[in-house]
């Protein structure tokens, strides 16, 4: 099976917008996808952290 590159999966995202949508909106988009592609690639490469540490730290954070 052939594997789906970047430029089809932008264009069947933005295939699945409404008409309406503006160029912002499709920038806001792409912006997200990268963000979040970036974040996976990250743990991919230095892992992250368990379930334990991340409920200490937001205890942490949500008692501040």
């Amino acid at each position: 099976m052939a594997q789906v590159t970047v430029k089809e999966e932008v264009v069947k995202m933005i295939d699945s917008l409404p008409d309406s949508v503006t160029v912002s909106d499709i920038m806001e988009k792409l912006y997200f996808r990268a963000r979040v592609d970036a974040a996976f690639n990250d743990l991919d490469k230095n892992g992250g952290i368990d379930h334990v540490e991340v409920e200490r730290r937001m205890a942490k954070w949500l008692s501040e």
